[in-house]
């Protein structure tokens, strides 16, 4: 919500009015830069007023614990905030990043990942802000992580703001009256998934990962030979193969 959303609105809206001019990806990213540039996100602290900022469009709550909200102390110069449910945004960036030590001790963040439950939530000051995750251990402004985030807008700052759910922006209207317009983010559920080795995505085999401990705190002992055997063949079942009689070179 906020800055990155509507760049992507003026992105879209460009692009209906006029797909031929968008064919070629080098030509896509340009316009992209253009529009960041001439909507003056580079220097947002100048030519934007606070009503655009996140903590004057909107109160947020966020659920950390089942049952109970609280408010979410945005800071008054963030632009832009970005939900995420997995450790992937925007052409494979990372906002959220890896907390050290310290910050995991003293704010109880952690790592990522796809398969805890959590939502992270990151915030952005301007486009310069946006720009660190090009670096190796660039992330935004860590806001919380919880189960469920929401947000509450009053009459009052801006007529409207500008949002986005998987690259797909809209304009959402804000109240004009005593009216509230409420925006909830929340796990709708869980699948298992089929992950590549070196996917970033994947972590139920992680040491770290709070659905592994889970698993270790539930475990009884070691894995019997057949279960063993089943896990490994997990993805190429005996159900799936030829049988040995059977002449694929005859098969049409």
């Amino acid at each position: 919500m906020g800055m990155d959303a509507q760049v992507s609105y003026a992105f879209h809206t460009e692009r209906k009015l006029h797909p031929e001019k968008f064919k070629n990806q080098l030509v896509n990213q340009g316009t992209y830069a253009k529009l960041v540039s001439t909507q003056g996100w580079f220097l947002a602290s100048l030519m934007h007023p606070s009503s655009r900022n996140i903590a004057q469009l909107a109160k947020v709550k966020v659920m950390k614990r089942p049952g109970h909200w609280e408010d979410l102390e945005v800071p008054s110069s963030i632009r832009s905030i970005i939900c995420l449910n997995l450790p992937s945004f925007s052409g494979g960036l990372n906002p959220w990043g890896t907390p050290n030590q310290k910050k995991s001790r003293d704010r109880d963040l952690t790592a990522p990942y796809v398969d805890d439950g959590l939502i992270e939530v990151v915030g952005f000051r301007d486009a310069w802000h946006g720009l660190v995750l090009l670096a190796p251990k660039g992330h935004g402004t860590r806001l919380a992580q919880a189960h469920r985030i929401r947000f509450e807008f009053h009459k009052g700052a801006a007529d409207s703001t500008y949002m986005r759910i998987d690259g797909e922006p809209w304009k959402q209207p804000l109240p004009v009256d005593d009216d509230t317009v409420v925006v909830e983010i929340s796990h709708l559920g869980q699948v298992n998934m089929l992950a590549a080795p070196g996917c970033i995505s994947k972590s139920v085999y992680d040491p770290s990962s709070p659905s592994h401990r889970q698993q270790d705190d539930d475990s009884s002992g070691e894995l019997d030979e057949e279960e063993s055997e089943e896990r490994r063949k997990f993805g190429a079942a005996d159900t799936f193969k030829l049988p040995a009689d059977v002449d694929i070179s005859q098969l049409s």
